[in-house]
């Protein structure tokens, strides 16, 4: 017989008899339902419940022939209960099932099987042992599309143990000269990378010569792991910084090479892999000069010679903004990637308005002046019909206000808060006056602005805004107290339903009511006030339905102040004060009782516990005494909030949050919370605080929260608290006074107590040497610290800390700790703020002063925010300080 004819009578007869069995196995077993069948079924049903019955019975008759081992017709049972398990119905009882068909010789059956365990596979042990042998047999197969199955599925559900059991074998598929095998083995590869990043070194010499294929399934695939390599370990990240000449030879290839019609779309050749080698040039020239240069040029041409007409070029510019503005570019070419945005911005899709926006968002920090340039355009957007483009661009309408352009700015703000959403109203009202006081120009205009933004948000300002606008008509001189009244007084005449206008309103009428009576010389909009009109107002508005509590207790202070302003009427007033001792609401019932008081037996009182507040200013605790010198000779911890903070009559102490940068311990002050009574003294914490470098002996520092007044009439004083010695009590007054008389409940002690809630509208601070050099101390997820230090006269060094947001996130409640050995004193001034938006930065500056010339200064840094409803807290030590 002839071995070489290809005739082989076994396994004909093997082949036979299986043919003649399957079909004895037909004409025995029914025909079951077919897929198609059982859809109409389904779809058929009118209710729920007939629905059920349906997949009920299909499922019982499923699991007999299960029972039956029907090989037959399990791929055809099999594919049903897929279909049944997508609509939501329990089919894990066909795990078995799909490990049959797995171990099948057919690759239909194959094929299902490996579906089946994408699908249906759950955690359990002796499941998974079964699957890792049948996939070891199969990623052996010499037929390529059964280890495409097989690479695909452990990909797809590759447990920890499956991934060191099956890591060896992908890794010879690596190196197949299959280009199929090898792309599906680079993406498991990647797949098993992301579950167990350890495993990452038995990859790593097989992807060295991927770069080098012509193949673009693998070498999208190669860009695709080498950017998941360096994501995840830094060691392999230097190890990649050598190929960015083969990436840029490969990018260079794309954009001029020629038509290609396999890897063409829309006239731009291969923009996936494009797409791919610009986001691992970002990771690769992150913070690397060198690399960063080799890419520059490269970049440019990708910049100018992409198309723009299609979306496709659009993706790929796209990219080559976010490289160049990540990488150490040079300064021409993030003015070219601004100005890619500023083409996007005039798009008629909206996403790509939406992306511009946000990416400009990103880096106007980087190169602001680039982006004022398209400053009317991004003005524009606030017109946009679409909620989020103008959420994004009120957002960067803000980052981009300076000195320089308050004034325009401004106006288009407020023309825009005015027809504004509701929800678009509070944040914006808020920024407006974060603005005015960091770049108002003169007192007026900024006094102005505030009351503009009154009127145009309404009833939807938050607190903040109703009590920076006090602080700052407080602290503003005479003549421009007296006329920003008048226009408060012309604005109430208009409209009472604004509860913030009317709040501040009548402050102002009660602190400098005098001023508007009796200076003739002064111009009103409407009829000049009278007493009599004035007592009338606050008569109508103190019984008006539609003011509310908050406003009606600022108006009974107002008027109980008033008394003390004007020369007749004294008796009208006392006559609607005393009403109010009996009023349903307690709060505004204690008020009447209480200065009824002041107009009965204690009414000699009343000329110094009402007479005008002074300026409102406040001193956060920074470290300083009361001779401005920093205290402290050992390590002293500062905070970007006040270390004090009052609360229904009781101070609480914050200190221990700022001690405890590294958890908790026996030596830490405990938690420090006490109820001040009228004169009664309180105790002072007396531990020490936490030891953070090691070898520190902390002293006794005098913490002062100064609300600058010091008149002995007034109803506050200066608060003087020794956190640390024994032998200093604390003398704090009546709080419940104090509120009372600054118009605040003194019952549920609300925020609107303005001595203690102005301080976050500070001015941000700037270093006064312009040679500063600059560190980066913290870079994590996004949100990267830097330190620009110089020295001060060779007193002190200065440090600006500057915190920048480069992720997509607001992060919320900001706050950045620090603490240095007890050989330095440090101290720290308020922040620019507490909330980061995307591209966001906050500033705070920091004086460090040397007790000893040979000591070497380390800092220990703890920075804690909350991003989309999450706490999270960093910690970092900072020993590489520059000389200066």
């Amino acid at each position: 017989m002839n071995t070489d004819s290809g005739f082989n009578p076994g396994l004909n007869m093997a082949t036979i008899r299986q043919a003649i069995n399957e079909t004895i196995e037909r004409v025995r077993m029914p025909t079951p339902t077919r897929l198609r069948d059982l859809i109409r079924q389904i779809r058929a049903a009118k209710t729920q419940a007939e629905e059920r019955a349906v997949v009920n019975r299909e499922c019982a008759y499923i699991r007999s022939t299960f029972r039956e081992e029907d090989s037959v017709w399990r791929c055809r049972n099999i594919a049903k209960l897929f279909y049944i398990h997508m609509l939501g119905y329990p089919a894990h009882f066909g795990q078995l099932e799909c490990l049959k068909l797995i171990a099948s010789p057919k690759f239909t059956d194959k094929r299902i099987g490996y579906l089946g365990a994408m699908l249906l596979l759950d955690e359990r042990q002796d499941v998974h042992l079964l699957i890792t042998n049948c996939l070891k047999n199969d990623l052996n197969s010499p037929t390529q599309f059964v280890v495409g199955l097989a690479l695909c599925t452990l990909g797809a559900i590759a447990s920890p143990e499956m991934a060191r059991d099956l890591a060896g074998e992908i890794e010879k598929l690596m190196k197949s000269p299959n280009a199929y095998i090898r792309k599906k083995a680079i993406l498991c590869a990647f797949r098993i990378i992301r579950r167990v990043p350890e495993l990452m070194e038995i990859f790593l010499p097989a992807t060295r010569s991927l770069l080098n294929e012509k193949n673009h399934g693998i070498l999208i695939t190669g860009v695709t792991l080498i950017t998941e390599m360096c994501e995840n370990s830094p060691d392999t990240l230097n190890h990649f910084k050598k190929i960015v000449p083969n990436l840029v030879r490969i990018l260079k290839n794309l954009i001029l090479a020629g038509y290609s019609p396999e890897h063409d779309v829309s006239g731009v050749s291969d923009p996936f892999l494009q797409v791919k080698i610009l986001r691992l040039l970002r990771i690769l020239g992150r913070n690397d000069p060198e690399a960063s240069e080799a890419m520059n040029d490269i970049l440019a041409q990708v910049a100018t010679n992409t198309e723009t007409s299609k979306n496709v070029g659009n993706t790929i510019l796209y990219e080559t903004v976010l490289t160049i503005m990540d990488i150490k570019s040079e300064g021409g070419l993030r003015v070219l990637a601004v100005n890619i945005l500023g083409r996007f911005l005039l798009n008629n899709d909206k996403n790509i308005r939406y992306i511009a926006l946000h990416t400009l968002l990103k880096t106007v920090n980087v190169d602001i002046s680039a982006v004022q340039r398209h400053r009317s355009t991004i003005l524009e957007c606030l017109k946009d019909p679409d909620v989020t483009i103008r959420k994004r661009a009120i957002e960067l309408s803000f980052a981009l206000v300076n000195a320089q352009n308050i004034r325009a700015m401004a106006k288009e703000l407020l023309i825009f808060l005015e027809k504004a959403d509701p929800e678009f109203k509070a944040q914006c009202s808020s920024s407006m006056v974060l603005s005015a006081e960091r770049y108002a120009p003169t007192i007026r205009w900024h006094l102005d602005t505030l009351l503009s933004v009154l009127i145009a948000a309404g009833n939807y300002v938050r607190d903040d805004v109703t009590s920076s606008t006090i602080q700052m008509i407080s602290s503003s001189p005479a003549n421009e107290q007296t006329y920003i009244t008048v226009k408060f007084w012309d604005a109430i005449q208009e409209t009472q339903d604004n509860q913030p206008l009317l709040q501040v309103a009548v402050w102002c009428i009660g602190e400098y009511g005098d001023q508007i009576l009796y200076d003739s010389e002064l111009e009103f909009t409407n009829e000049r006030p009278t007493e009599s009109t004035i007592i009338d107002l606050y008569n109508k508005l103190l019984w008006s339905n539609q003011v509310n509590t908050v406003s009606k207790q600022y108006s009974l202070v107002s008027l109980a102040k008033l008394s003390t302003r004007i020369k007749n009427g004294q008796n009208n007033i006392k006559e609607i004060i005393e009403m109010f001792g009996s009023h349903l609401n307690i709060d505004l019932q204690q008020r009447g009782v209480e200065f009824t008081q002041l107009f009965g037996p204690y009414k000699h009182l009343r000329e110094s516990l009402l007479e005008k507040m002074p300026a409102m200013t406040i001193n956060r605790i920074n470290g300083a005494n009361s001779n401005g010198e920093m205290i402290g000779e050992g390590e002293v911890i500062r905070s970007n909030s006040s270390d004090k903070v009052v609360n229904n009559g009781n101070i609480r102490s914050n200190t221990d949050t700022l001690l405890d940068l590294l958890g908790s311990g026996d030596d830490i002050i405990s938690s420090s919370s006490f109820t001040i009574p009228t004169s009664t003294p309180a105790p002072a914490a007396t531990n020490n605080l936490l030891d953070l470098l090691g070898d520190i002996d902390l002293g006794a520092p005098t913490i002062s929260v100064n609300n600058n007044n010091n008149n002995n009439n007034s109803a506050t004083s200066p608060i003087t608290m020794s956190i640390l010695d024994d032998n200093e009590n604390t003398k704090i007054p009546d709080v419940t006074t104090m509120f009372n008389i600054n118009g605040s409940s003194g019952g549920n002690a609300q925020a609107n107590n303005s001595n203690y809630d102005l301080g976050d509208f500070l001015s941000s601070p700037t270093l006064h040497n312009t040679s500063a050099k600059i560190i980066t101390v913290f870079d994590k997820n996004d949100l990267v610290i830097t330190f620009a230090t110089s020295r001060h006269n060779d007193d002190y060094i200065e440090v600006l800390m500057s915190t920048t947001n480069n992720s997509m996130d607001t992060l919320e409640q900001y706050l950045f700790q620090a603490a240095v050995p007890k050989s330095f004193q440090l101290q720290m001034m308020s922040p620019t703020g507490s909330v980061l938006l995307p591209g966001g930065v906050i500033t705070q500056e920091m004086r460090v002063r040397s007790n000893s010339p040979s000591a070497v200064l380390r800092m220990k840094l703890r920075i804690s925010f909350v991003c989309n409803g999450n706490p999270i807290l960093e910690q970092a030590e900072v020993s590489n300080f520059p000389d200066v």
